[in-house]
Parts: structure tokens; sequence; C-alpha cells
């Protein structure tokens, strides 16, 4: 099963500090945006392998923004 990792907020992505085939546990950083002038860490929701990463650094996102998916 597919968990996306979506943006909390409105906003640039910096950086994707994962790439596919990585393994993330709950909770490790797995990507950065930029949003009202401050960097915001995002933290992948659950424990599993980088599957697809669907969002390049520079790309704005939106909380409906999936950046990449865990399997």
């Amino acid at each position: 099963m597919s968990v996306p990792v979506n943006s909390p907020m409105v906003g640039k992505l910096i950086s994707v500090d994962v790439k596919v085939g990585d393994q993330v546990k709950e909770n490790d950083p797995v990507a950065t945006i930029e949003a009202m002038k401050m960097y915001v860490k995002i933290y992948a929701p659950a424990s599993g392998v980088v599957k697809e990463i669907k969002a390049n650094p520079g790309d704005v996102v939106n909380p409906d923004t999936v950046i990449l998916t865990l399997e």
C-alpha cells in the first residue's frame, strides 16, 4: 500500500532529502519547504521505502501536493 507524503502548507519545495529506494522510519525528515520565509521540515507519516518522488526542488507545493510516496 502506498502512503503519500504531502506538504503541510503552501510553500516552495527546497529539497527532497531522500531518494527512491531509501528506507525511512516514521517521523524521519524527508523534505524541506520554505513557507512564510521559514524553512519547514516534512516528516515521514509512516515507516517504509521511498517508492516515487513526485515533486522537484523549486516546485510550489500545497497541502494537496504529493511530494513522494512510501511503500
